[in-house]
């Protein structure tokens, strides 16, 4: 009898064990599969965000191949990327489809990988691009089916699928290939924002426009009309972007060497010009978080799109702002993403991968090397710590293992390095 009582105690133990063992097996399935909705993504500091293009060749006719975009979204992944930006649906450019595809097939190919979408859809003004006068206050007739495309993808994928962005630097008045006026942005917002509320698009999709900061009330006053506040008060939150890199040519004030730190190393000088860089972000955010809040307005704000590129020929390179090189764009990532991690705010950081056809007559032009990685898959400084770390181990991009740049001789590096000019020589006359 104490015989087959003891049995019966291990026999009931097993199964409590084995029931135990299966509820953490299904709850860990749960928590894989949990729905997460923008709200829970963006200020996350959990969910890293990226601006990604996949595009390795010098013309966007040659798109990369499915597997080309699982290869990359296993290497973002690898860096705790979770979240990653679109541009556009065009039609004969089915990136931001395939994309979609590509982590649909992840997602099932492994029950545990997590990537999010911030969907772009390409917005600008009649005869954009077409070699005609641009007509900044008409809107160009193909931005209707742009988003509609945009919404059928959010329904088709809307487990991925988190913000739709209407336009990308489609207000600010530089962009004078294409911008449009407000009132247009505030039409596509309102008209997702419509489909949201008649139950068309997901409820918990976030809408917004991803722009620089000028267009958002943060710069001049001539941003500052009727149809911008509304828009704010339409959108779920704001996107906005921010380049200290590209001012360190057109603002400069903030990059010149302060005359007490010209004795300074020439890598002590660096590192301060970045802090004045983030200073400079953060100056930008603050203001459209004053213009917002003058508006009675208080809603998220979160950036859509910043970096700093690693080549240049140009205003920012050895004869002008001296601005670029790997080391410089290691310790503004670094900085960047330790202010917004701690504010809880999402950064877009631009870019992923360099991509050659954004300035595709002039290899060395910094629009091609904006990239954390190089387009053959090497991992610049702003990343080295990941490779030490081994988190791209048994990852590839076309078949090329992740090693770093300069074979990882922080000492080379340091030679490609100028120092900023000091604040006598940006503001002598030019």
């Amino acid at each position: 009898m104490k015989m087959n009582f003891n049995i019966s105690i291990c026999i009931v133990f097993s199964v409590f064990i084995i029931a135990c063992n299966q509820n953490r097996k299904e709850e860990k399935i749960m928590q894989t599969h949990k729905k997460v909705t923008a709200k829970d993504i963006l200020g996350n500091p959990d969910y890293l965000a990226i601006s990604y293009g996949g595009y390795r060749k010098k013309s966007r006719d040659s798109q990369p191949t499915i597997p080309q975009l699982k290869e990359d979204m296993k290497l973002l992944s690898a860096m705790g990327i979770k979240v990653v930006r679109t541009y556009n649906v065009q039609p004969k450019l089915p990136h931001a489809s395939n994309i979609l595809k590509a982590i649909s097939e992840l997602k099932a190919e492994d029950q545990d990988f997590e990537m999010y979408v911030m969907l772009g859809a390409w917005i600008d003004c009649l005869n954009a691009w077409t070699g005609l006068e641009p007509n900044h206050d008409i809107e160009s007739p193909n931005n209707a089916s742009e988003i509609d495309r945009a919404v059928a993808l959010a329904n088709q994928y809307p487990d991925i699928v988190k913000v739709i962005a209407v336009g990308n630097e489609a207000m600010v008045k530089w962009a004078t290939s294409y911008y449009v006026q407000p009132n247009v942005i505030l039409k596509w917002v309102n008209h997702l924002q419509n489909l949201k509320s008649e139950g068309k698009l997901p409820k918990d999709l976030w809408i917004t426009s991803s722009d620089d900061f000028a267009s958002w009330g943060g710069g001049e006053e001539q941003y500052h009309v009727k149809d911008l506040e509304d828009l704010i008060k339409a959108v779920d939150y704001i996107s906005m972007h921010t380049y200290p890199y590209h001012n360190t040519h057109y603002n400069p004030e903030f990059w010149g060497v302060p005359e007490k730190q010209e004795i300074l190393s020439k890598r002590e000088k660096v590192d301060l010009a970045i802090e004045r860089a983030i200073e400079f972000s953060k100056r930008q955010y603050d203001s459209v978080t004053n213009y917002m809040k003058s508006l009675g307005v208080n809603k998220p704000i979160h950036i859509g799109e910043t970096g700093w590129a690693t080549v240049s020929s140009g205003f920012y390179g050895d004869n002008g702002s001296r601005a670029t090189d790997e080391y410089k764009q290691g310790v503004y990532y670094k900085l960047m993403r330790e202010w917004t991690n701690k504010a809880s705010i999402s950064c877009f950081y631009f870019e992923a991968f360099n991509e050659q056809w954004k300035d595709a007559e002039n290899s060395s032009g910094s629009e091609n090397h904006f990239g954390l990685f190089t387009i053959d898959g090497k991992a610049k400084y702003p990343i080295w710590d990941l490779v030490d770390d081994g988190v791209f181990e048994g990852l590839t991009r076309d078949g090329n293992p992740i090693k770093k740049t300069y074979g990882g001789n922080q000492a080379k590096l340091i030679e490609d390095v100028l120092a900023p000019p000091t604040k006598h020589e940006i503001m002598a006359p030019r």
